[in-house]
């Protein structure tokens, strides 16, 4: 009796022991599933180049790395973790000029694609070669995975996630080393997707596998998940509202899914999501239809034509009957020549753009009156119920909806400033610029301008002036713009030059342009086309000897000034 409790004991911790082990491995996987991207923010080293050889120098100007290299890269500039080539090799140094992570081959750094970052490179982890394999260390030169793969290249548009080569197929891995997509397929891509919170976090992978008849397609989401088997000669997903619509063609025909359900059935030439819109225009033979994304059709597919415009629907039928519908499929009584556009900040009001009379002519609308009386031949809303507007030979200005005037008919271009409620009209001629607030009153006016938006302020800057505005546009000082500078920016009699925080003139008024002090503590300082370079004491380190053509704000770390090139790279010399 006893024997059979031992029995039963020992089992049950076997048993206990697995469903640990279980638990602890999902645990493991599930950590690893998560990833998170290096944020960088300081840039404290950067590639140097002199007499055609690279190295590299700290942010404040010294060397770090004699230029002796054919290239270096700096896949994460706060991190002393530099890729060194000498031809087809590479090593990896340090800040101490010691070589690194000796253990491992041919360490190179992975290139980023269609990803929103001013970085070229992936900042946490490089790959390594053995063997004509390929395998990942993090930049603290720790093993992810062995070198076991053909092929590690990055995403499309997903930073942190790889596509991994082996035995012949593609799968996908992230940074952790973790395997999302098993290697199976022929080709994998992201769907790009893309949100305004989540950037392209979210994107699900198209797979295809190659058959006699060409490549079919299938589906994975965003974890992982298989949603539809690759049996598609045609897939790719709808941008709506966070869901997976899948347009996918079986044999040539159309349909549309919701992840794995079939919402329309595939029997269609083609479909087309109408952007913004929660309809999609379906093709079969010559005849056109409509059906929402949950499948309902709301127009028949009977029709030769269909176009939509602003809110209705205007089809064509084979008798070349013209009838409006509106966007649930109802008939309504509007004039096939007009387009009417509901202004979404205030529905009460919509614009209409006439084509009846072989011009095209724009008004507005208070429901179904009519409230302006001349003759535009451009509206678009603005905001606070003003309207950018242009009349016959005349150019842009703003309206509002009694027509009253509120800047006059003569700028060639007015937007709101991105990010904020301000508005900016401009006259190309003069290269003028003017601020105006979100009630249309001037806040400032620049000509020969140019107009910058950073994360927090706005610089509106000529050859003899600039000025600073927080994104609610009331005016700044440099001083308060840059609270650290020591040197700040000013100009006298068309000259400049820099001041103190109290206005104490620090280096005096006799360049032609200058630049304000960087966060790393250098100014440039133009004086016959030709830039120097000043300290944050203002000390001259650099007479103005440099020739910089580039459209851009030089910069400047020590001695010396950045060179951008190729694909949005950049170094500095100090070349002439």
């Amino acid at each position: 009796m006893k024997k059979k409790n031992i029995i039963t004991i020992i089992i049950l911790i076997i048993i206990i022991a697995i469903i640990a082990g279980i638990f602890i491995y999902k645990g493991i996987m599930e950590k690893e599933k998560e990833y998170n991207i290096a944020e960088v923010n300081k840039y404290n080293y950067f590639s140097l180049k002199e007499n055609e050889k690279f190295g590299v120098i700290d942010n404040q100007g010294n060397i770090i790395i004699e230029p002796q290299y054919d290239d270096v890269k700096i896949p994460n500039p706060e991190k002393n973790v530099f890729i060194c080539y000498e031809g087809q090799t590479t090593k990896v140094m340090n800040d101490k000029k010691e070589q690194i992570y000796t253990e491992y081959n041919n360490i190179t750094p992975l290139v980023l694609k269609n990803v929103s970052t001013d970085l070229r490179y992936e900042k946490s982890v490089l790959k390594y070669e053995e063997d004509g394999k390929y395998g990942l260390i993090s930049l603290e030169g720790k093993k992810i995975t062995n070198p076991i793969y053909e092929e590690i290249d990055t995403l499309q548009y997903k930073e942190g996630e790889f596509v991994i080569k082996k035995d012949n197929k593609y799968g996908i891995m992230n940074m952790n080393g973790y395997v999302i997509i098993n290697p199976e397929y022929d080709n994998i891509k992201a769907d790009a997707y893309y949100s305004t919170d989540t950037g392209y976090k979210n994107d699900g992978y198209i797979v295809s596998n190659t058959t006699d008849e060409g490549y079919r397609y299938g589906y994975i989401d965003n974890e992982g998940n298989k949603i539809l088997d690759t049996n598609y000669n045609d897939l790719y997903r709808i941008n709506y509202e966070g869901e997976t619509y899948l347009v996918c063609a079986e044999n040539g025909k159309y349909g549309l899914f919701n992840k794995n359900k079939n919402i329309i059935p595939n029997e269609y030439q083609a479909i087309t999501y109408i952007e913004g819109d929660n309809l999609c225009l379906v093709q079969k033979g010559k005849k056109y239809g409509i059906i929402t994304l949950e499948g309902s059709m709301i127009l028949q597919v009977r029709y030769n034509q269909i176009d939509i415009n602003g809110d209705y629907i205007y089809t064509t039928d084979e008798n070349s009957e013209i009838k409006v519908y509106d966007k649930k499929g109802n008939e309504v009584e509007v004039n096939q020549n007009t387009t009417i556009s509901t202004i979404q900040e205030n529905p009460e009001y919509k614009i209409y753009i006439d084509t009846s009379n072989g011009t095209t002519l724009y008004s507005i609308y208070q429901g179904e009156n009519k409230i302006t009386n001349g003759n535009y031949n451009y509206i678009g809303y603005l905001s606070n119920n003003n309207y950018i507007a242009s009349r016959q030979n005349e150019k842009l200005g703003v309206i509002d909806q009694n027509e009253n005037i509120k800047l006059e008919m003569k700028y060639d271009t007015i937007r709101k400033i991105d990010g904020t409620n301000l508005v900016e009209a401009d006259i190309q001629s003069t290269n003028t610029i003017e601020i105006y607030s979100s009630n249309l009153e001037k806040i400032a006016e620049m000509n020969n301008a140019t107009l910058t938006v950073e994360d927090n302020y706005i610089k509106l800057s000529s050859t003899t002036e600039i000025k600073y505005f927080d994104l609610e546009g009331k005016e700044k000082q440099n001083t308060e713009i840059f609270p650290e500078n020591t040197i700040f920016a000013k100009s006298q009699n068309g000259k400049w030059g820099f001041v103190d925080k109290n206005g104490q003139v620090v280096i005096d008024y006799q360049y032609d342009e200058v630049t304000e002090q960087n966060e790393y503590g250098f100014a440039g300082v133009k004086l016959n086309d030709k830039w120097g370079i000043v300290d944050k004491n203002g000390k001259i380190i650099v007479e103005p000897t440099y020739e910089i053509n580039t459209e851009e704000t030089p910069e400047f770390i020590g001695t010396y000034y950045r060179v951008t090139y190729g694909f949005g790279e950049f170094y500095y010399t100090k070349g002439i």
